[in-house]
């Protein structure tokens, strides 16, 4: 099957990212991966209206990979934007913004639809495909679990619980104290137990029952904080697919990286290998979110995918 060269920009409550990939059916060769942080998010959620300043900024950062995905040849750029712009009073000069830098539209997705290419752009691995998973996606603004086998999803849903929004929740010193690390777990843990285990669990219970005989189900994180998470654990400086995607990472790993990050000042947390400067805030929450689910649902390994939403996207055309 002959390839097409695709791209496509993808809109989130922290970052901006570009994919410049060549496509043949499921099969996504990367060409061209970037990643902006313009935290779009910033000051969004007491008021759900994106600010002038972040507006901008976004808007720049998509001007700027625009021109990079055609000089990279791309014969398509699609621009999809997630939970803050979904969420948002004010949507349309987000898009108004970035239509008139660059004379693009901009597609704002729903929570389903950010679930089911989160799906589909990890299971074009064949390896993971052949596994019962439950996936989770940590974003800025939103985290969305989805569940199933192969094509199959047996369950999706996207959260209010972002990395870029409980840091707004739940300001910190810095360094953080432990009585603040205390907080925010308990937080996660008690958003996890009202509001996710009532969804989630007897779809994972009945999942668990179907393949126990099988495969157990297996944690997957997809995003940026899970990538982080296995850069910092493989010490990769920079980005390395095959060797993010071979790491796992155990309960005790996960908290010890909890419990190190949360007791670093800001300036010391950008000195981490692995860890993006720009991400060194926000990191914290990430890594309790993902801490949390492994508590709450009683997973022992994280798997990490590369692959997700931007993938699919691609591959749909």
């Amino acid at each position: 099957m002959q390839s097409t060269r695709r791209a496509i920009i993808d809109i989130g409550t922290n970052s901006v990212k570009l994919l410049v990939a060549d496509v043949a059916g499921r099969v996504v060769q990367p060409v061209v991966e970037e990643s902006e942080q313009t935290r779009l998010g910033n000051g969004f959620f007491e008021t759900n209206r994106l600010q002038p300043e972040a507006i901008a900024q976004t808007a720049k950062a998509v001007a700027d990979f625009v021109k990079k995905a055609r000089d990279a040849g791309a014969a398509s750029i699609r621009v999809v934007a997630t939970s803050a712009a979904r969420d948002s009073i004010n949507p349309t000069e987000l898009t108004g913004a970035i239509e008139q830098a660059v004379g693009l539209k901009v597609e704002i997705i729903s929570g389903d639809q950010e679930a089911d290419w989160g799906f589909q752009g990890v299971t074009s691995d064949p390896d993971l495909a052949a596994h019962p998973l439950l996936l989770l996606d940590v974003g800025g603004g939103s985290t969305e679990f989805i569940l199933g086998l192969g094509e199959q999803k047996h369950f999706r849903h996207s959260f209010q619980l972002g990395t870029v929004r409980l840091l707004e929740k739940l300001p910190h010193s810095d360094p953080p104290t432990p009585e603040e690390l205390a907080r925010c777990r308990q937080w996660v843990a008690d958003f996890l137990e009202q509001e996710v285990r009532p969804k989630l669990g007897p779809a994972l219970r009945r999942e668990k029952k179907l393949d126990s005989e099988r495969h157990p189900v297996q944690l997957v994180g997809i995003g940026g904080t899970s990538t982080i998470l296995a850069r910092m654990e493989a010490r990769l400086d920079s980005f390395d697919r095959e060797r993010i995607e071979a790491t796992r990472l155990t309960r005790a790993q996960l908290r010890a990286h909890v419990e190190r990050l949360w007791s670093l000042p800001l300036a010391e947390r950008r000195m981490t290998v692995g860890l993006p400067k720009k991400r060194a805030d926000v990191i914290l929450t990430g890594v309790v979110i993902y801490e949390g689910v492994m508590n709450a649902f009683e997973f022992d390994e994280l798997r990490v995918s590369t692959r997700g939403l931007r993938f699919a996207a691609l591959m749909e055309g």
